[in-house]
């Protein structure tokens, strides 16, 4: 699979749960003009919510389609997978081209819970996207908002 500049793109995820500090959840998702939207909300010790927008490259979201393309992501199917429970939900839906997929399914802590599904590859393959999306938007938003300060001697 290609990604030509011009075609569809926009991915979303989303995590979270009510529990007794309210609707905690974490969710991003990525625009096809580069705008990348990020909310945490923890009520946790009276947090407030956090949200971060930022835009990013052509080059950034050329990567960003080649991770999900390699992922093989486009290829499975939730059916088969533990519906959201009271633990918590998480979903994923991309656009890239004129694919368009929308998973749901509950949270996973730990690379073990996958194994005990009924479709533990498609499962194992989400788990390891939504890591490495993770990890890509947490270093995004720490970079472009990192505050650097210049000593002088």
């Amino acid at each position: 699979m290609t990604s030509g500049s011009s075609e569809e793109f926009y991915v979303r995820y989303y995590t979270g749960h009510m529990g007794k500090f309210g609707h905690e959840f974490l969710e991003f998702e990525f625009r096809p003009d580069g705008k990348l939207r990020y909310a945490n909300n923890s009520n946790y010790k009276n947090d407030t919510m956090i949200r971060k927008e930022v835009y990013v490259s052509p080059g950034m979201l050329r990567e960003l389609k080649r991770i999900i393309e390699d992922s093989d992501i486009m290829k499975e199917d939730d059916q088969l997978w533990p519906q959201p429970d009271r633990v918590g939900r998480q979903e994923l839906e991309i656009v890239l081209g004129n694919e368009h997929i929308s998973f749901t399914t509950s949270k996973i802590g730990s690379l073990a819970e996958v194994s005990s599904c009924q479709d533990p590859e498609g499962l194992r393959v989400l788990y390891y996207l939504i890591q490495d999306l993770k990890c890509l938007v947490f270093s995004l938003i720490s970079l472009h908002f990192k505050v650097f300060r210049l000593s002088v001697l």
